[in-house]
């Protein structure tokens, strides 16, 4: 009561007198703000909860995207941009956690814990792990905010990108580094993402300067890009347990670091091989109904089921909504030889035609890969000849 009476009087206070913080505007308060009075009641707990409501070195800038509850907020803290992320607006919309009612948190076992965490992540990513691979997401140590952290930390475990984001932060480059959390919400490092209507897809010269203004720095840039999704794709296919599907691909899910290394920056359609085929494998009347946004597969009408098995890939879909932009007749310049941009336009549609759930569709695979790697490696020799 004595919250939502607080929470009330900042509603009166904002809309009274347009008042604003260096934390949060007036329009953005009730996140933000509920998130404080939270903290100060001692319900929630974080690493950046201090910065965010004591010392306000953690500035709100303005709201990027905001959809059914799921905020991706732009921040400042102490002098360097960053992203606040949460599926959901509110740490009471959080599933609670019933044992901390029953039990005196300091009394609950640490395995007792990780076994709950190893649990969660079962549920959300179709994925067993070991103890010893609970370290990014159960760090935390008994102390007076125990309780809180553990609300904390089972709100967090409530949302797809926080769990992959913190499992993959030391075996990927690809993906956004998290710089730590108060409450249900998390921070991430600042990237722009890329956007359709852009000419070159990513804004490069947000990345290494005005210095890319020039047709041949973009140029040169592209394909150190396109390399790097090749990368991406490689890995995901083959770095981890199970492989990682990508569902969603569109220039607004990557962005780009500074030294041109693709980010998947919205995972939140991402599937580990487990969960892919728990998806896929639906009833069906035809193959239309086994569509999953970009991730396909083939209905078997004589069971009228989806087939378990994704028939298209991370690098069809990319090669598709992608590189057929980079690589199209209408972006043909004097820097490369006619010849080598003709192979490369054909390597990027034969990439992209839809693939088969077969061996012979797997070695096409292999080989579409090879091919622009090689086609990509030797348009880098040319563009530096030229120079």
């Amino acid at each position: 009561a004595a919250r939502l009476l607080s929470l009330g009087l900042l509603l009166i206070l904002c809309l009274s007198s347009k008042w604003s913080t260096g934390v949060w505007s007036c329009c953005e308060y009730s996140a933000l703000s509920l998130q404080c009075l939270d903290y100060s009641s001692g319900a929630l707990t974080g690493d950046l909860c201090e910065d965010l409501c004591v010392a306000q070195k953690l500035v709100y800038k303005h709201c990027l995207y905001y959809d059914r509850g799921k905020k991706v907020i732009q921040a400042d803290w102490r002098g360097r941009p960053i992203i606040l992320k949460s599926k959901k607006e509110i740490f009471s919309s959080y599933q609670h956690l019933s044992m901390l009612e029953e039990v005196e948190t300091q009394d609950i076992p640490e395995t007792e814990l990780l076994l709950m965490v190893a649990l969660e992540v079962k549920n959300v990513l179709g994925l067993e792990l070991s103890n010893n691979t609970m370290g990014p997401l159960w760090t935390k140590k008994k102390g007076p905010r125990w309780k809180a952290q553990v609300a904390s930390m089972w709100s967090l475990l409530q949302q797809e990108e926080y769990i992959y984001f913190s499992l993959l932060q030391d075996f990927s480059k690809h993906v956004l580094r998290i710089i730590g959390s108060c409450g249900h919400f998390y921070a991430v490092e600042y990237l722009t993402a890329g956007h359709a209507w852009h000419k070159t897809l990513f804004p490069l010269e947000n990345v290494v300067g005005p210095s890319l203004a020039g047709y041949r720095s973009r140029v040169r840039a592209i394909i150190d890009i396109a390399l790097s999704f090749l990368d991406m794709v490689q890995h995901f296919d083959n770095d981890f347990s199970h492989r990682l599907h990508l569902c969603d691909i569109k220039p607004e899910n990557f962005a780009i670091r500074h030294d041109l290394t693709v980010v998947a920056i919205d995972v939140d359609m991402a599937f580990f091989e487990p969960k892919m085929r728990d998806i896929l494998e639906q009833n069906c009347t035809g193959d239309e109904d086994c569509n999953f946004f970009d991730c396909f597969s083939k209905c078997n009408l004589k069971i009228r089921k989806c087939g378990a098995q994704r028939a298209n890939n991370n690098l069809q879909v990319i090669c598709d909504k992608i590189f057929r932009r980079w690589f199209s007749p209408n972006l043909r310049g004097p820097l490369v030889s006619f010849p080598l941009q003709l192979q490369l336009q054909k390597a990027v549609q034969e990439c992209a035609e839809p693939g088969h759930v077969d061996a012979a569709g797997h070695q096409r695979t292999l080989k579409s890969l090879s091919e622009l790697y090689h086609l990509l490696r030797v348009t880098q020799r040319e563009l530096q000849r030229a120079e």
